[in-house]
């Protein structure tokens, strides 16, 4: 088994070229701009990884974490560029960091029998009033034998370390809701193991995340078995 960690929506970067689309700056400091604490929580656990990886663009530049055919794959600031301008974020952020990624899990299961891949979000704790009831949620294809046992694992191991943190399954969203782990599924079949590791931001303080919480969840993870 080898583990690969990353995190998608590490920092709300926006490049020079750019910047002027996005008038209003205190959107990209929000839960929209990226995922507060989620850089920090991946380079606590980098250690544990055989290779590891991120992005620090703003998701509302380019939604690295969508399909191409997604309607959210470029936000209200970039869809009105014009089509050559978006091919250009596609081949300069979106293609540049997926392929980076695909690549080295296409090389890993060349040599290993499995790759599991840990994708690091975090989520806002309200949404549209409606606040989410969890501390770690675990996405994951609850179809995938491979990848529920990987998920069962880790909610056991969180448990006994700490049995007050509230994981869920497949909450606040579902695995296999459209996202890079779900695409990475299709491409490697039974030799991939994806699961989008989802943090609740009420734990993140100036884009710090708890450090019991990033403690409890290395440990959890450093007790993965295949």
């Amino acid at each position: 088994m080898k583990l690969i960690i990353t995190c998608e929506h590490g920092g709300n970067e926006i490049p020079n070229t750019y910047k002027t689309l996005f008038t209003d700056k205190e959107i990209l400091s929000t839960h929209r701009g990226y995922d507060l604490g989620a850089l920090d929580v991946f380079n606590s656990l980098k250690t544990l990884a055989t290779y590891t990886d991120y992005s620090k663009t703003s998701r509302l530049l380019i939604e690295l974490n969508r399909s191409l055919w997604h309607k959210n794959l470029f936000s209200e600031f970039t869809k009105k560029l014009s089509f050559i301008e978006k091919e250009h974020l596609i081949k300069s952020y979106y293609e540049v960091y997926r392929n980076r990624v695909e690549n080295k899990i296409k090389a890993l299961i060349t040599k290993e029998k499995k790759v599991i891949h840990l994708s690091i979000h975090s989520f806002t704790p309200i949404l549209n009033d409606d606040v989410r009831n969890c501390d770690i949620g675990l996405l994951y294809d609850s179809s995938n034998p491979h990848e529920k046992n990987i998920a069962i694992q880790l909610k056991a191991s969180l448990y006994t370390i700490n049995p007050k943190w509230n994981v869920r399954f497949n909450y606040p969203y579902l695995g296999k809701a459209d996202g890079f782990t779900t695409y990475l599924r299709k491409a490697f079949s039974k030799k991939y193991v994806g699961i989008e590791v989802e943090l609740n931001q009420k734990f993140s303080k100036n884009n710090s995340m708890n450090l019991e919480l990033k403690n409890d969840l290395y440990q959890a993870i450093s007790e993965l078995k295949d």
